[in-house]
């Protein structure tokens, strides 16, 4: 079961931020960690073929190989002493709201010692629609005017203020349980926006001529797509943020093993490094038996 999460309060000031995230409700585990470690682990888990995905690294950024048409989840795990905020976002959208994505929104909370598994796009409190490698102009982002940042998962970790976290559970969902009704769920991607915010969050990143140059020039490139309706519980509950700048940022890009190739983050396979032979399988006449 997740915990849901929604907006910034009308009235707070900096370093006293509201949230209501989405997480994983399990026993919290205690850490012997230091409030300097990094809060959060992230890995990406490829449904179809049952394996964590390697990560490579080249000039400080971390790569993984994605497949056309497997669908992945992003994992999460908190290896601090304290409950955090992970703000997530696919293609620079926001995963819980649909919105182009900002370190302030809405994300999943996850308690101490926990894991959080996203597989998807969340419609509802009860549902969301699958990850999965494609195309980039069959990507989610694409679909919604904005297709410049395909192709990276990205996390926005934030400490919870200490007199918030040292309140009951229960209190925390109930003080916002009114509010946590008017939240509204991601439209899909065939769907006109709704709102002014909406129709800001599908205008594309620029304008003129630079946005379809971009799209020509990544359309062998991977996105992820709005897959398959799934079952995937959540609940709201308020999260007060320790500070307005998260206490980590991590990212892991991905596209298809021969775009990794031709940056040089994977080598060349091995049967580049020799000539071809026109007749591989020439030999002379054997004795007979």
């Amino acid at each position: 079961m997740h915990i849901l999460d929604g907006e910034r309060r009308a009235n707070s000031i900096r370093n006293r931020l509201t949230a209501l995230a989405a997480a994983l409700v399990a026993a919290p585990t205690a850490l012997a960690l230091s409030p300097a470690s990094p809060p959060v682990n992230l890995e990406l888990f490829d449904r179809t073929a049952g394996t964590t995905l390697e990560v490579h690294i080249k000039d400080g950024q971390r790569y993984v190989v994605g497949v056309p048409g497997h669908e992945y989840a992003i994992r999460i795990r908190n290896e601090s002493p304290e409950r955090v905020l992970a703000v997530t976002s696919v293609d620079g959208v926001n995963v819980v709201t649909g919105d182009t994505a900002a370190p302030e929104q809405s994300g999943y909370v996850i308690a101490t010692g926990d894991s959080v598994e996203i597989a998807g796009w969340r419609r509802s409190l009860e549902r969301t629609s699958a990850f999965y490698f494609t195309d980039l102009g069959d990507s989610y982002a694409a679909r919604t005017g904005r297709p410049a940042n395909a192709g990276v998962v990205g996390v926005a970790v934030f400490r919870e203020r200490a007199s918030l976290a040292r309140q009951p559970l229960r209190e925390k969902i109930a003080a916002d349980a009114a509010k946590a009704e008017r939240a509204d769920a991601p439209a899909s991607p065939a769907a006109a926006p709704s709102s002014e915010s909406d129709k800001q969050a599908a205008e594309p990143a620029a304008s003129g001529n630079a946005v379809d140059s971009t799209a020509r020039a990544r359309v062998s490139k991977l996105g992820t797509g709005f897959g398959r309706d799934e079952t995937s519980y959540a609940q709201r509950v308020r999260f007060d943020r320790a500070s307005s700048e998260p206490a980590q940022t991590v990212a892991i890009r991905y596209d298809r093993r021969e775009n990794l190739i031709a940056m040089g983050v994977l080598p060349a396979p091995r049967y580049a490094e020799r000539a071809p032979d026109p007749f591989p399988g020439m030999r002379f006449v054997p004795a007979p038996r």
